[in-house]
């Protein structure tokens, strides 16, 4: 699918030594920015005596330019984040958070030996980066009755289906997240039942 993409599958971590400065490049899969911004908080807590904590995330598809992020964090503007986000981009991965923890080793890298150091990180980090697929997912309303419910989450279960918000009332109303192609087996499947997906904008 053209809007599917590749995204991280679990926190990696990679280290190097360049000219005495220590540079611990880690990868987070995220979200969301608001999720990539409190794991930068978190991280710059748990390493406080660290000189830098710079950083660049994509908090969702490659292709989407809104939510995007970068910091240099005290280093020399654009010696840091913005690298790092380029080799994301060029990298065509989304989710993504990557954070660069500089020890500063008394040895001054200049503008051109920080920006190779940086960008040099995250290209490390993502050579050995385990990822998977991502198929986005649209938001669907479905109402159905209580017999019906047994025999739709089970349809559910086969075309990995999440079932976000259930609410019972005098029938099951359900807000789902499918796959467009998914989307269309399950309508599929629902016209016996004379039901119909309605498809809303994401949460």
């Amino acid at each position: 699918m053209s809007n599917a993409y590749w995204i991280p599958e679990d926190f990696h971590q990679v280290e190097e030594i360049i000219k005495n400065s220590r540079f611990i490049t880690q990868v987070y899969p995220v979200k969301s920015a608001d999720q990539a911004k409190d794991i930068i908080k978190t991280v710059k807590a748990e390493y406080p005596d660290a000189r830098h904590h710079c950083s660049a995330f994509i908090a969702s598809s490659p292709a989407d330019f809104n939510q995007v992020g970068f910091s240099d964090d005290g280093e020399p503007s654009g010696t840091a984040g913005k690298p790092m986000l380029a080799v994301l981009q060029g990298a065509g991965i989304g989710q993504i958070l990557v954070i660069s923890i500089r020890y500063f080793g008394g040895v001054k890298l200049g503008t051109g030996g920080l920006v190779k150091a940086y960008a040099g990180g995250v290209k490390l980090a993502l050579s050995n980066l385990k990822t998977r697929w991502m198929i986005p997912k649209n938001y669907y309303q479905l109402v159905c009755e209580y017999g019906q419910w047994d025999q739709i989450q089970y349809w559910l279960a086969q075309l990995d289906g999440d079932i976000v918000e259930t609410q019972y009332s005098d029938k099951v109303e359900l807000l789902l997240a499918l796959t467009e192609a998914n989307s269309d087996n399950l309508q599929t499947k629902l016209n016996d039942m004379q039901l119909t997906l309605k498809r809303i904008k994401q949460k």
